[in-house]
């Protein structure tokens, strides 16, 4: 199962909005792409590389320059945010 933070889903609809304004095909490529490579957690949760001081593990989609730190009890996969490449990463506390 696949829990998205409300976080995450806010992050999701403002990169989608942002893409949006320029190529609404894009946006909802973007957005799918985001998806199905989250989705692809479910059967290999631990694919996400493992980063000192982050919590969790760190999806990274190359494909729509976003990163995705999740964390996993290896039955349900807890979405915490959907980050563009080159925003600032939040310090876990």
């Amino acid at each position: 199962m696949i829990f998205w933070e409300e976080e995450s889903l806010n992050d999701r609809e403002k990169l989608f909005e942002f893409l949006y304004v320029f190529n609404p095909d894009a946006a909802e490529r973007a957005d799918q792409i985001i998806e199905e490579k989250v989705e692809h957690l479910l059967n290999h949760p631990f694919i996400g590389v493992e980063l000192e001081g982050v919590r969790g593990r760190l999806l990274i989609i190359p494909e729509v320059s976003v990163l995705v730190p999740y964390w996993t009890d290896e039955v349900t996969i807890n979405v915490m945010r959907v980050l563009h490449q080159k925003q600032k990463f939040p310090k876990s506390e």
